[in-house]
């Protein structure tokens, strides 16, 4: 019994969604999402709100049932409001820029690293440490916030690198004189 895919989802008054043969549009006023629903589960609309339905009781079907409903719910809250990821340089010199289409980033390396920025994301960069990472797609973001922040991650005995706003560090203490 899936708890997750059983919960029904609420549509906002400004998201239309369209069903047809097994794939899902979902647009908004940040845009346009889609997303093929796997065999045997399907989607039942009935006025403002929606209901995923799975056609058997097999593994692969419970398995995907919360998913689709987890997926098409993330999908009318990215067209809607969108969804945003926070980064924090930490680290002597270490500091950010935007130039273009690419993440400039200085993290202690001989060389800048240059982190190509898709079309669908919007990054911003205040104080020269603080990085902003914006768009309707859920996964697309996270996937970004967690490639930049693999370039450096934070060390445990300086804390210095590339974190996620409020990630708290488990600090090391170093070597003892004696």
């Amino acid at each position: 019994m899936s708890r997750v895919g059983n919960k029904s989802i609420t549509v906002p008054a400004k998201v239309t969604i369209e069903n047809k043969d097994g794939s899902v549009s979902v647009s908004g006023p940040k845009g346009n999402l889609s997303y093929v629903l796997p065999e045997g589960i399907s989607l039942k609309q009935e006025g403002p709100t929606l209901s995923v339905i799975r056609s058997s009781d097999e593994r692969r079907q419970r398995s995907l049932h919360g998913t689709s409903q987890r997926l098409i719910t993330n999908m009318i809250t990215g067209v809607n409001e969108g969804f945003v990821r926070s980064l924090e340089i930490h680290g002597t010199g270490f500091r950010a820029a935007v130039k273009g289409d690419k993440l400039d980033l200085s993290l202690g390396y001989s060389h800048p690293l240059l982190h190509a920025i898709p079309s669908d994301i919007t990054v911003t960069v205040s104080e020269n440490t603080k990085i902003k990472v914006e768009g309707i797609d859920k996964q697309r973001v996270g996937q970004f916030a967690a490639d930049v922040r693999g370039y450096y991650p934070p060390e445990p005995y300086k804390g210095k690198g590339v974190r996620y706003t409020g990630e708290q560090i488990r600090r090391k203490e170093g070597k003892k004189v004696k």
